[in-house]
């Protein structure tokens, strides 16, 4: 996998970002708001989902495609699986888990960028954006998406023997908005907004409440302790959308969970689990005294303090293996590292 990402980073789509190095989600959605947000845009997307992509990878044209010793790389695809003491046979796709698995579908998938754009004009203003098996690609019309993208794509992986999922591949005008990476993305009144995916909120909320519900005996220090950093996580992801009213909602709903004790006036709880924390009456709180010994006041993180700010796309051609991007990686670090330095003393 060593000798192998560098290939894989120099032939890879420049708007793949799943499974690379230096990259991540916030990247292709900052690129979602590039290609989408300003002047006259494409208003149409077609949503593309790749079936089982890991699972269905064509093994002869990895053995084809992928520079690396043939000998090793069938034995790995080829090696199967034991599931319960049962060894289960591997006839297509990638190693389950495998370190390498990620770096042959960045191989797999790239040349797709390069297929569709090749297929068609400026003025149909194609767009690709990936991530692993996820991808959207923006269109003028419907048609065009429909008509001339979608067919390239199919036989495109077809012949690394994939096919789109039925089910999730789609085609949204702007106005109606899509999903994407947690994030939903639409064009309100002419406006591109995106916000945290409704389903993926509520899916959080639901895992934070089962939690919450799974410890109802447990000390308040330590139910913090376990949602604390589920809800930074949950957080610091969506700090580069449109999350203010969103984390403000979400806040709202914890606290609501966190009245755990039903047969105790609100009074009673109120005293006994929150307090005032700079103007904020509610804060869910707990004092301890760790190893060292001093006493501490552990409080409920709320996701309503964590700083949105604009995500600093990278250079869609950049390479970490390539000197000519040491510097600018250099700098992209040192920039994060101040960044968050300031975000922690706030």
């Amino acid at each position: 996998m060593l000798a192998l990402e560098p290939v894989s980073e120099t032939i890879a789509d420049c708007q793949a970002y799943g499974f690379r190095p230096k990259r991540s989600c916030a990247d292709a959605i900052e690129q979602c708001f590039r290609i989408l947000a300003v002047g006259n845009r494409a208003q149409w997307v077609l949503e593309g989902d790749i079936k089982a992509c890991f699972d269905e990878i064509d093994h002869q044209w990895l053995l084809n495609n992928v520079p690396m010793d043939k000998s090793i790389l069938s034995k790995w695809l080829n090696a199967g699986f034991v599931d319960k003491g049962q060894l289960f046979p591997t006839n297509a796709g990638t190693p389950q888990g495998g370190i390498i698995s990620p770096t042959l579908l960045t191989i797999t998938l790239a040349g797709l960028e390069h297929a569709i754009k090749s297929a068609t004009k400026q003025q149909d203003k194609i767009n690709l954006v990936t991530y692993a098996d996820d991808f959207i690609i923006t269109g003028a019309s419907k048609e065009i998406l429909e008509n001339t993208v979608k067919p390239i794509v199919e036989e495109l992986i077809k012949i690394r023997g994939l096919e789109l999922s039925t089910e999730k591949t789609i085609i949204t005008h702007i106005d109606k908005g899509f999903d994407f990476l947690g994030f939903n993305v639409r064009k309100y009144n002419g406006k591109l907004l995106i916000k945290p995916a409704k389903k993926n909120v509520l899916a959080f909320l639901e895992n934070i409440r089962t939690i919450i519900k799974q410890n109802a005996t447990a000390k308040t220090e330590n139910l913090i302790h376990l949602l604390n950093p589920k809800i930074k996580g949950w957080a610091n992801y969506y700090r580069h959308a449109v999350s203010s009213k969103i984390f403000g909602m979400v806040d709202h709903e914890i606290h609501q969970a966190l009245r755990r004790h039903p047969n105790k006036s609100s009074g009673w709880v109120d005293k006994a689990y929150f307090c005032n924390v700079e103007h904020d009456n509610w804060v869910f709180n707990a004092g301890y005294k760790p190893k060292s010994g001093r006493y501490h006041l552990l409080s409920l993180y709320k996701t309503h303090t964590t700083k949105i700010i604009r995500h600093v796309k990278i250079k869609a051609s950049a390479n970490p293996y390539n000197p000519e991007y040491t510097e600018y990686f250099r700098k992209r670090e040192l920039s994060k590292k101040i960044n968050k330095q300031i975000t922690l003393s706030m």
